[in-house]
């Protein structure tokens, strides 16, 4: 099974199991940029519901640190002041959490000030799994170094390895046995090894390069990793699993998989594809048309914690705005 099919049939079983799942996010704190993992699994803390209210696009991460609250309605340069940005980053931030309605704008005195709509809540969010996919493990590509990544940095609370492959005792000690290995037969997950829990909350060990005899590392601080798991959660509950692309062709069809609608699937080849690699003028059975009718986003909200249109809480109290106007 291709890596894009086995990932999107993953993501449709744990959705269905009522898991709210993300496909390729950053997974580095030192090095933006260095790690990428496959599928992102989050566990609702006891706040997700606030979260949810409060709108269903991810939050800005520097919208969520400036000095805004729901009683303080500031200007954006005193909201921002403790934060080392630049002025149009700062234009760029409050823009974007207006436009997912995190903050809401006010005239007053002859300035625009900024005040968050509903309290952002710290405990939204409680476990986080990473899974890495390598449905054929005789192809291993930089599976060690990426699984010894993920344990030694210790930014997730699990580290998965999934595979379609029969697993070996030699796959195993492969890789470092605080990762669990789940195997995907038909539909069903055999976990083959259970996770070792890691500790988040502690420093960890960011894995920058390696070379025989030679690895480079940089130590990252528990708030760092903090604050890299708060923007995983936020991108993950924005993003999604359903990022691809339909495929304009009249073989091309939405299909479901347990249930969950919305990966597509190719009648002339029998499999699912991937649209932006797999279709278009150079495949013997494309055939022009419409994209499948679909909507992923009702989808993704008629099958998972996430709402696309969520019912604001609203906090806001008369009389507040005459207080932090700083």
């Amino acid at each position: 099974m291709r890596e894009f099919a086995f990932e999107l049939r993953l993501c449709a079983h744990l959705e269905a199991d009522g898991h709210l799942v993300s496909r390729q996010l950053g997974a580095s704190v030192a090095r933006p940029g260095n790690r990428v993992i496959d599928v992102l699994l989050l566990e609702p803390g006891p706040a997700f519901d606030a979260r949810r209210a409060i709108t269903s696009a991810e939050i800005p991460d520097l919208a969520i640190e400036a000095a805004v609250g729901t009683g303080q309605a500031r200007t954006r340069r005193a909201a921002f002041s403790s934060l080392d940005i630049h002025p149009e980053t700062a234009r760029e931030v409050t823009d974007r959490a207006v436009d997912v309605g995190f903050f809401e704008r006010e005239r007053r005195g002859g300035q625009t000030r900024y005040r968050q709509t509903d309290r952002y809540p710290e405990d939204w969010f409680d476990r986080l799994v990473a899974i890495e996919n390598k449905p054929d493990l005789n192809r291993p590509g930089d599976l060690a170094w990426q699984l010894r990544h993920d344990v030694a940095l210790g930014l997730v609370d699990e580290v998965v390895l999934a595979t379609e492959s029969h697993v070996t005792g030699a796959h195993l000690h492969r890789i470092p046995s605080e990762v669990g290995v789940w195997r995907l037969v038909d539909g069903d997950i055999e976990v083959v090894r259970e996770p070792t829990p890691l500790t988040p909350e502690a420093p960890g060990t960011e894995l920058l390069s390696e070379r025989p005899g030679r690895s480079t590392v940089r130590f990252v601080d528990a708030e760092a990793k903090a604050r890299k798991r708060r923007r995983m959660a936020e991108r993950a509950y924005g993003k999604g699993w359903r990022t691809y692309d339909l495929p304009g062709c009249a073989n091309a069809e939405a299909v479901s998989i347990e249930g969950i609608g919305g990966p597509p699937d190719c009648t002339y080849h029998d499999r699912l594809v991937d649209a932006a690699t797999d279709c278009g003028a150079s495949c013997a059975g494309f055939e022009p048309a419409d994209p499948p009718l679909v909507d992923l986003q009702a989808e993704r909200e008629r099958t998972s914690p996430w709402r696309a249109a969520p019912t604001r809480q609203g906090r806001r109290q008369a009389g507040l705005d005459r207080y932090g106007d700083s």
